[in-house]
């Protein structure tokens, strides 16, 4: 443990949800869920407004229906909240070397590492700072837990949102900890929590006066000795920075099952390219493809091939991934498909199938021209009209500019024209097929300068949510 709190835990404040509202000045102060929307989607982030009805991350969307029936329901823009989450990191590197990645959304933060600070005080001043600066780069708000170990600051951070900053002074944890649920501690989940709960355990007061011996006797000698030492407040778990992507993978999940195996392998197909453009985002390349299935009963298979070596070749992972498909009896239907890439490197190595390609291509242009194969033309991929108009999506309108979708159907899209800087927009809808009407990139939440700064307070998006403060 430190003696000073110079670890920080920062934690945006419902990611999605909060983006989509800057994103749209129709939904700031309204309830709005973000997941799949299909009949077996899940909620990925529900705004504090919509939390309010006891909607919460990882709940069937039916039930989310259910509490908050007059909420926004969007599908995710995962490259939209990619290009946020990046401002967000760069800054956080911006305070230290040490940087530790959780999610889009969250990362420990050694300060000390970075010199950017010493004691309480200075930790104090730099987690304001972050804030302000995360404000002003992306207009949304993030919480900021300050402690002496990894642990205690995410329970700060958890204490501060939203849209606040929670230091934990050393010599005040244990006491701070005592009357707490045993949940808090990481490692408690349901099922511990529970069992620990019926031998008469429900603080972590209480778990220090068990003792160690009664929790290895409860839990087991190494879950029972990793939680006294945390319901003491130790914790020595170092930050560590940008932990190695071991694979990159897509994955559908499909409202109704797949039964024709044709449409299942166009699917694995079209998610060989996606994972192929994940890949090649990220400057990576990979030797091991892997195949995703999950059937009509819930059964999963997995199933992968090794490569000779790395590549990010669509056609490479298009034919293993299809040649993975042709073992899988998909004769019941299908309900999810993924395609990956792991063994991953930041170089490339033609593939043996490549390699072949290359020395057929050759050996036709030595033979030449009069027996060269035309060339097969590239075949765009084909997005449903369901997909195309998915509620949250970014469009634009030939007269009526940028907007984003309602909702859809029976031939017909309403669309919502507003951006990040305007007020509330006006709605209109159209035929799926006007001409006029066309996916777009979603906008900057704040606009920049030509030389990439923030655009001046006056042409700020403000920010979503309660006002600043240092405090809950």
């Amino acid at each position: 443990m430190r003696n000073a709190p110079t670890i920080l835990h920062l934690d945006m404040d419902a990611f999605f949800a909060q983006a989509e509202q800057a994103s749209k000045p129709s939904l700031r102060g309204k309830a709005v869920v973000v997941g799949g929307l299909g009949p077996r989607g899940v909620v990925a982030t529900a705004s504090y407004e919509a939390r309010v009805f006891g909607v919460h991350s990882a709940m069937p969307m039916a039930q989310a229906r259910r509490l908050a029936p007059n909420a926004a329901y969007l599908v995710p823009r995962g490259a939209f909240y990619r290009r946020i989450s990046d401002q967000v990191m760069a800054l956080l590197r911006a305070l230290s070397p040490l940087v530790e990645p959780l999610s889009l959304d969250e990362a420990f933060v050694d300060l000390e590492a970075g010199e950017a600070a010493w004691d309480s005080e200075s930790a104090r001043l730099a987690g304001v700072r972050l804030r302000a600066d995360i404000r002003a780069a992306t207009g949304l708000t993030g919480s900021v837990g300050l402690a002496a170990s990894k642990m205690l600051a995410k329970i700060a951070s958890e204490q501060a949102k939203p849209d606040g900053l929670v230091l934990i002074e050393p010599g005040t944890e244990r006491s701070l900890l005592a009357p707490m649920p045993v949940r808090t501690l990481p490692g408690v989940g349901p099922a511990t929590g529970d069992h620990l709960r019926r031998a008469g355990i429900a603080t972590v007061g209480e778990m220090v006066e068990a003792g160690e011996d009664e929790l290895v006797r409860l839990l087991g000698k190494a879950h029972g000795h990793a939680l006294y030492a945390m319901a003491l407040a130790r914790d020595d778990r170092p930050v560590v920075a940008e932990r190695e992507t071991k694979s990159v993978s897509v994955e559908d999940t499909y409202d109704v099952d797949i039964h024709d195996r044709v449409r299942v392998e166009l699917e694995v197909q079209r998610l060989a390219d996606r994972c192929v453009r994940r890949l090649r985002g990220a400057g990576l390349s990979g030797r091991t493809i892997v195949l995703k299935v999950r059937r009509y009963d819930f059964s999963t298979l997995t199933r992968s091939e090794t490569l000779r070596g790395p590549t990010d070749d669509p056609a490479v992972v298009r034919e293993a991934a299809a040649r993975l498909l042709d073992a899988v009896d998909t004769t019941g239907g299908v309900r999810l498909l993924g395609v990956g890439v792991s063994g991953l490197a930041d170089f490339t190595q033609e593939d043996l199938f490549a390699q072949a390609a290359e020395v057929r291509a050759a050996e036709v242009r030595a033979e030449g021209p009069e027996d060269e194969a035309p060339e097969e033309p590239a075949v765009a991929e084909v997005v449903p009209a369901e997909h195309r108009w998915r509620p949250g999506l970014d469009v634009r309108h030939a007269e009526l500019g940028h907007g984003w979708v309602q909702g859809s159907g029976l031939g017909r899209v309403t669309v919502r024209f507003e951006t990040p800087g305007s007020g509330v927009g006006r709605v209109r809808t159209f035929r799926i097929d006007d001409p006029d009407l066309e996916p777009a990139q979603p906008l900057p939440l704040v606009p920049r300068r030509p030389d990439g700064a923030p655009a001046d307070t006056a042409g700020r998006v403000p920010a979503v949510g309660p006002r600043p403060g240092d405090g809950r």
